[in-house]
């Protein structure tokens, strides 16, 4: 196994590089056109000169358009839910809470109404293994 693992290395970093292209847009590609650096990638992948050079001298690696790492941007821009007040575990929520409480009210009330259901049919089918005639054996039904 440890024979084939400089293998899978080249190969994982073909496939990197390759995705990191084709996914890069346009703009960002530094030096030839994009279609270009897919050839390059493609053709000399196997000796590491193609994604490597694609690493190196094809994208423009800098500071995203907005100035700034996701991670600061995230830190420096709340959402809506945060500036309506500090967030809350939904176990200390009480709008929550009362949503949770409505839904089980409203299964109870479901429950109730199919075992309800269920009895009215086990009636029906005693009634007809007795020899009565359930509603489905009525004519006029």
């Amino acid at each position: 196994m440890s024979g084939y693992l400089p293998y899978l290395l080249v190969l994982a970093l073909w496939i990197y590089a390759f995705i990191d292209c084709l996914n890069t847009p346009e703009q960002e590609v530094r030096g030839l056109p994009k279609v270009v650096w897919v050839i390059i990638i493609l053709l000399f992948g196997e000796v590491l000169v193609g994604p490597i050079a694609w690493l190196v001298a094809g994208k423009h690696r800098g500071v995203p358009a907005g100035g700034s790492t996701p991670s600061e941007w995230h830190r420096n821009h709340r959402t809506e839910a945060a500036e309506t007040g500090p967030w809350i575990a939904p176990d200390d929520n009480p709008e929550f809470l009362r949503s949770l409480r409505e839904e089980r009210k409203k299964d109870e009330s479901l429950l109730k109404d199919w075992e309800a259901d269920l009895r009215r049919r086990e009636d029906e089918l005693r009634r007809r293994e007795q020899g009565g005639a359930g509603p489905e054996d009525d004519p006029r039904a």
